[in-house]
């Protein structure tokens, strides 16, 4: 009985004496790292890119945790058009009609979820803020690491812009617009460099 209480004692002891994983902090390389955007329309699109002003990614173990990112919205940039054609659309989505980025110069997008999809997939889930309203996403991503440095790729995200007060030429508010219709959904592709 004697050596079955010391075993069971041993074992106990052993559990808790494991040292959890500390959590490990990556910083986001803004200049290593990008955002594109593709915005459709009835007859063609537009695509352009925006910067990350700042962001981390938070690892337990080998596992994402979470992760928090801003957005420079002032960053915004066209790169289908060139000219007269280039500065006023890019005056437009900086306008009340879309972005209102004197208003709002930042968006910012905080992980709360993450799920295996298998290999280095990740389902990943957050809070989306745009224009100072907040919304939940989720999207597929691939995350690898490598030594000190994470990187992840999404791509084909898709952002309902009228979630976020953004209506201008949209179908769901506006029945009657025809052929000058925008598509309320806008995708990002993203790649995400961040180091230790």
């Amino acid at each position: 009985m004697k050596f079955k209480a010391l075993a069971i004692t041993a074992v106990i002891l052993a559990v808790y004496s494991v040292k959890p994983v500390a959590a490990q902090t990556f910083t986001v390389d803004t200049k290593s790292s990008s955002i594109k955007w593709l915005a459709s329309k009835i007859g063609g699109s537009h695509n352009g890119t925006i910067n990350l002003a700042s962001g981390n990614l938070v690892f337990d173990g080998k596992n994402l945790k979470n992760g928090t990112f801003g957005i420079d919205m002032t960053s915004i940039t066209i790169s289908d058009l060139s000219g007269t054609s280039n500065q006023n659309l890019l005056k437009h989505l900086k306008s009340d009609d879309f972005f209102s980025v004197e208003k709002y110069p930042a968006s910012t997008f905080q992980v709360t979820k993450v799920t295996s999809a298998g290999a280095d997939k990740v389902n990943i889930t957050g809070n989306l803020t745009i224009k100072g309203t907040t919304n939940t996403l989720t999207f597929p991503a691939t995350i690898t690491r490598s030594n000190n440095t994470v990187s992840a790729l999404a791509t084909g995200v898709k952002v309902d812009r009228t979630k976020y007060d953004i209506k201008y030429r949209s179908k769901s508010f506006f029945g009657d617009i025809g052929d000058k219709a925008i598509d309320d959904e806008f995708e990002l592709s993203i790649t995400l460099v961040a180091k230790k």
